[in-house]
C-alpha cells in the first residue's frame, strides 16, 4: 500500500516539472485523487469488517437467543408459532423469576433450559394439541447461524449464536426470536423497544465501542467510507 501512493507521489511530481497542458494535470490530478479514494475505502471496509466479526464474536459469548421455528408461513400456522411462544416465555418467566437476581446469569440460564427441555416440548405439544393441530414440537439448545438482525433497538450482526431452539412440524416457516439473556425479549411489537435492564446487563459485558455499535439505529452494513 505505502509503495503504491510513494508511486503516485513520484507520478505526479513528475507531471509538474514536465508542464503538461492544463487538462492533462487536471486530469492525472484526479486520476490520483480517485485511486487514493478507491485504496482509502478499501482499508476502512476491511477495518469496519473485523469489527464487525470481533463483536459478534464477543456478543455471542454473551447472549442466549431464543428461536421459534414455524411450521410454514400460513396464518394458522403463524398465529400458533406466536401462541407455543407465548406459553413457554410464560413459563420460563415464572421458573426463572424463582431465582435470586445476582444468581441468574449467562451459565445458569442456559444450564436451566439444557435441563427442562422435557418440560418446554410438553409445554409446545399442549399448546398444539389445545389448538387443534397435530405438529411435532422439537427442543434443543443448540448453536445455529441468524443473520443480522435488528431486534427493537438493538442490532445483533449476523453469526453462529447459541440458543434454545423450538421447531413446529416441518419447521419452514418465518421464524420469531429474543435474547432470553440478558432480557431483551418484548412481546409488544407496537413499543418494540427492549427492556432497559437488559440493555444495561448487555452493557456491563460488552466494550464501550460495541455496546454503541449493537445499540445505534443502523445495521451492521459496510458503506465506502468517501460516499457515506
Amino acid at each position: 500500500m505505502k509503495k503504491r501512493f510513494a508511486l503516485l507521489r513520484r507520478k505526479l511530481k513528475s507531471v509538474r516539472e514536465e508542464k503538461l497542458p492544463g487538462r492533462a494535470v487536471i486530469f492525472s490530478v484526479a486520476a490520483g485523487l480517485l485511486i487514493a479514494a478507491f485504496f482509502t475505502g478499501m482499508i476502512y471496509t476491511k477495518q469496519e469488517l473485523y469489527a464487525q466479526e470481533e463483536t459478534q464474536k464477543h456478543l455471542a459469548q454473551e447472549v442466549f437467543r431464543f428461536h421459534v421455528l414455524a411450521n410454514s408461513d400460513s396464518e394458522k400456522d403463524q398465529n400458533l408459532k406466536l401462541q407455543v411462544r407465548d406459553a413457554v416465555l410464560d413459563y420460563m418467566k415464572e421458573e426463572l423469576s424463582e431465582e435470586p437476581e445476582e444468581k441468574q446469569c449467562l451459565k445458569q440460564t442456559v444450564q436451566w433450559a439444557r435441563t427442562h427441555t422435557d418440560e418446554i416440548r410438553a409445554i409446545g405439544e399442549k399448546t398444539v394439541a389445545m389448538a387443534g393441530e397435530d405438529q411435532s414440537v422439537n427442543v434443543a439448545v443448540t448453536t445455529c447461524y441468524f443473520p443480522d438482525r435488528t431486534y427493537g433497538d438493538v442490532t445483533f450482526p449476523a453469526g453462529n449464536y447459541q440458543a434454545l431452539r423450538v421447531e413446529l412440524g416441518s419447521a419452514e416457516g418465518h421464524n420469531w426470536w429474543c435474547v432470553l439473556y440478558p432480557n431483551l425479549c418484548f412481546l409488544d411489537t407496537t413499543n418494540a423497544v427492549v427492556p432497559d435492564k437488559g440493555k444495561k446487563q448487555l452493557k456491563q459485558v460488552l466494550t464501550e465501542e460495541e455496546y454503541s455499535k449493537v445499540t445505534a439505529n443502523t445495521k451492521f452494513k459496510i458503506g465506502w467510507y468517501f460516499w457515506k
